[in-house]
């Protein structure tokens, strides 16, 4: 039986229509960056479309291009692992609004300028969008399946909701149906952080050679808090000092928590658009699945035929098991099978990227049984 060809570079498509946005608006000539690993089968019938989180990209398993670190869920994904690419074509598309590769604020607009603030704002639907266009040029109708974390959770959601044809199973891990006013004021701090920075400049500094880089940086630190527990920062840090045997009584790092999350902070200013940040943020605060179906969460699933699995973390307090469990509630008011856990890890939300082995085990479980 012939199979297509094995694909593990990154590539690019632009899309040959204009994209319709959520806003009313259109973008032209948009430029999608994905990877993919393994062989689509000739029944094109066994592919995976990962989704990646809020500063991820379609890096899944190749090295960082910026930073030379191995892809971000290499753990996950590969032969013999959990997404085994001995079975299935794996994609991940890097999303739109993004700095990576796909058009987004830093990207050239039609007069020949960086769009800067010019450039429309986006939600996660628009997103999706972009992945299902990527789909149609692939030739993939319908999907094995769809995995993905936190905002990649929120696409997988989505993509559920909104073109019930195209996938079979949906994983949606340590995510929610809809931003929380907590959420929302984390993220509203981080933006404001960065627009607070003179050289911001209204988000025209492309130009200028450096951009917002101590407001990128807070916003980072503000943001990595929430994606770690208290019990994981104890055990890691403690209130233990950094490189001295004594408190400085002044405000350099004195504690290896400050120094971890400045760290952190400017390490993300290297890989990442501040303009990105805000765009791809504003897209997360606006995301609200019932909304979008009359105020009904179930409603957004009607229809629907496809298998459901919803993974939480008891440390998690970014997106608590309450919120994967609503979700749980509504798919089943719609009538769809759907199964449900919460793992216990330490490491908060980032749980769903690092060593759980007990994760391993419920997606290489669920996407073996999803037909």
């Amino acid at each position: 039986m012939a199979t297509s060809p094995i694909i593990d570079a990154s590539k690019a498509l632009t899309l040959p229509e204009p994209l319709p946005l959520d806003s009313g608006r259109s973008l032209d000539g948009v430029r999608i960056a994905y990877e993919s690993y393994g062989t689509l089968n000739a029944a094109r019938d066994n592919a995976i479309l990962v989704t990646h989180a809020l500063t991820g990209d379609h890096h899944l398993v190749s090295p960082h291009p910026k930073t030379g670190k191995p892809g971000w869920w290499v753990r996950m994904v590969g032969p013999g692992k959990p997404i085994d690419t001995n079975r299935f074509f794996v994609v991940c598309a890097n999303v739109l609004g993004s700095c990576m590769g796909t058009t987004g604020p830093a990207s050239i607009a039609p007069d020949g300028k960086p769009w800067g603030m010019r450039f429309p704002v986006i939600t996660i639907r628009d997103m999706v969008r972009g992945h299902v266009t990527l789909l149609d040029s692939l030739g993939i109708q319908t999907l094995h399946a769809v995995v993905g974390g936190s905002m990649g959770g929120m696409q997988a959601l989505s993509l559920a909701a909104n073109f019930k044809d195209r996938a079979k199973a949906f994983l949606v891990i340590a995510s929610t149906a809809r931003h929380s006013a907590q959420n929302i004021a984390f993220h509203e701090v981080g933006r404001q952080a960065i627009m607070a920075d003179p050289a911001w400049r209204e988000g025209d500094y492309y130009s200028y050679g450096k951009g917002p880089e101590k407001g990128l940086s807070v916003a980072r630190m503000a943001a990595h808090i929430t994606y770690l527990s208290e019990a994981g920062l104890t055990e890691k840090f403690g209130r233990r000092l950094q490189d001295r045997a004594e408190k400085t009584f002044g405000f350099d790092a004195d504690f290896q928590v400050e120094s971890y999350l400045r760290y952190q902070g400017l390490s993300f200013t290297d890989r990442f658009d501040a303009n990105a940040y805000l765009y791809i943020t504003r897209a997360m605060d606006y995301f609200d699945l019932a909304e979008e179906h009359g105020g009904m969460l179930a409603n957004a699933f009607a229809g629907s035929r496809a298998r459901f699995c919803l993974v939480s973390f008891d440390t998690d307090w970014l997106y608590p098991t309450a919120e994967s469990r609503n979700v749980a509630h509504a798919l089943t008011a719609a009538g769809l099978p759907v199964s449900f856990v919460e793992l216990s890890a330490p490491f908060g939300h980032d749980s769903f990227l690092l060593d759980v082995p007990a994760l391993d085990r419920v997606v290489a479980g669920f996407l073996g049984e999803a037909r």
